[in-house]
């Protein structure tokens, strides 16, 4: 037992922890995630392009989850927990639909995922000087852009948790016809909030945010008194008090999970053989698809789990002190080395690129430190897989409300924050107000470096003619060059990222 503990990184004396405390912080996390489980085979069959089961790509996901949850218990042996990233399952299924300009199968799709996490995986194993190259990205990261990461994925979570909730929504009009015949919609503006006093005849529109708001103010109040596992206690309150409200429901689910197994390891994708579906067509793409779009999907698929996933860890890590002298996290080439490997693994079983869960800090906030957390996690998706009629059944609005306490912890970070000029004012308040703006950790860091760099290259030029006119005068002094080389190669791909079109 003593050897199982240490080597998931337990130590109840150095990381004041206890097996109960990191078993409620697993829980908790996965209860934060398990949408994940609904909500990827949804995304990447959301265009209708791919000939796959819905029942083959939740064991996918259940599957990728689990050995990449694993790997962190293991080898990063921290509270982290990994499954199929929101975002890019979406960009899968608009692929699979031919919206993004070119079409491919899903075996196809599948292999560029499997590309881009063996190019994230060389990233995390070649090394410069004993230091990887994706750790020398971190170091090379503006420390005003790093401090700011953790804020902004807090405001970022708390987003999506008030979204998933309806307490906030995106308002507009319809605009009706003769009979009253729906014509189109008029929006508003982006975001509002729902509104508390619509008791319409199809339902109390605020029921979820209802729900929501007392799984909150439960975990608050429970924190506030030291309640051990207030989280998951706030999470069964609001599960509970949207019985009444209709909010939570039994999900119907079929218990018949052999099936499910049956079709996903067939090896015909026509039959929902999800697995290994990677390797049935190789590199025979579809005619008229051109090479730039297959390398910049390689790209963007590899960028944007590299900077989620740093983004990630750091906002969850550093609030409650997972991280060495210079702020970077605990066992950081370990983390990347499992989120890389998670990706290639998932890509294997079918599902899209694999990543680190910025709801781990959920299970963090519950007091989650070591990779007994992260273990339990990966036990509670294996489970899903033979009940998941049961654990589909907690309402998203009652999960939401650990999202948003997680971004209150967060916050805290803000103290850290180096804003003592306006060059880091400025990228650090875009990297903070791009994340939930642009709903994504990757645009936000984005903003966040190219503006830094950007100002920063302005300011030098300005110091150097100012230097060149007065140098003659004895008291100028030349102007030193601090943009460090990594921080200017990462705005580059950001700039390409953002401005290099994919569709020729």
């Amino acid at each position: 037992m003593k050897k199982f503990a240490k080597a998931l990184g337990f130590d109840p004396v150095a990381k004041k922890t206890n097996i109960r405390t990191e078993i409620v912080a697993g829980i908790v996390t996965f209860l934060a995630m398990a949408y994940i489980l609904v909500v990827n085979p949804d995304a990447i069959l959301s265009s209708n392009g791919a000939a796959m089961e819905w029942s083959s790509i939740f064991l996918a996901t259940a599957l990728g989850a689990i050995v990449g949850t694993l790997l962190m218990a293991f080898l990063a042996k921290l509270p982290l927990a990994q499954a199929s990233g929101m975002g890019l399952n979406y960009t899968v299924g608009a692929i699979l639909g031919g919206s993004l300009g070119f079409a491919m199968s899903y075996g196809n799709v599948m292999l560029l995922v499997l590309i881009s996490g063996v190019l994230f995986l060389l990233l995390s194993i070649i090394k410069i000087k004993g230091v990887s190259l994706r750790e020398l990205v971190f170091d090379g990261m503006p420390e005003a852009v790093r401090g700011a990461i953790s804020v902004g994925i807090g405001l970022f979570i708390a987003f999506i948790g008030m979204q998933n909730a309806g307490l906030i929504v995106s308002p507009g009009f319809p605009i009706l016809g003769e009979g009253g015949a729906f014509i189109t919609w008029i929006p508003g503006t982006l975001v509002d909030l729902v509104q508390f006093n619509n008791y319409a005849a199809g339902g109390y529109a605020a029921a979820g945010a209802v729900v929501c708001l007392v799984g909150l103010i439960s975990i608050a109040v429970l924190e506030l008194f030291k309640v051990k596992g207030s989280v998951i206690i706030g999470i069964i309150i609001a599960t509970l008090v949207g019985i009444p409200l209709n909010v939570t429901k039994w999900s119907g689910m079929s218990w018949e999970f052999w099936t499910y197994f049956e079709k996903f390891f067939s090896f015909d994708s026509a039959n929902g053989g999800a697995f290994f579906a990677t390797f049935t067509e190789g590199f025979k793409f579809a005619e008229g698809v051109g090479i730039m779009p297959l390398i910049m999907t390689v790209i963007t698929f590899c960028m944007i789990d590299m900077f989620d996933t740093m983004g990630t860890v750091v906002g969850c890590c550093t609030p409650v002190g997972l991280v060495d002298e210079k702020g970077k996290p605990l066992n950081y080439s370990k983390i990347m080395l499992s989120d890389s490997v998670a990706t290639c693994v998932g890509a294997m079983f079918g599902t899209s690129t694999v990543t680190t869960f910025v709801e781990s800090g959920s299970g963090i906030a519950a007091g989650g430190r070591t990779g007994l957390t992260a273990f339990t996690t990966a036990i509670m998706f294996t489970l899903s897989i033979f009940l998941l009629p049961l654990f589909a059944s907690i309402p998203g609005p009652a999960a939401a409300s650990a999202l948003i306490y997680v971004g209150v912890l967060m916050l805290k970070g803000i103290v850290n924050i180096k804003i003592d000029s306006v060059k880091n004012a400025v990228s650090a308040f875009l990297t903070i107000a791009m994340m939930p703006l642009a709903y994504s950790i990757t645009d936000g860091i984005g903003f966040g470096i190219v503006s830094y760099v950007v100002i920063s290259l302005v300011e030098y030029l300005v110091k150097l003619i100012k230097y060149a006119f007065n140098k003659g005068k004895g008291e100028a002094v030349k102007p030193a060059w601090e943009l460090h080389a990594v921080t200017i190669i990462v705005a580059v791909l950001f700039l390409v990222y953002f401005f290099v079109p994919t569709t020729f």
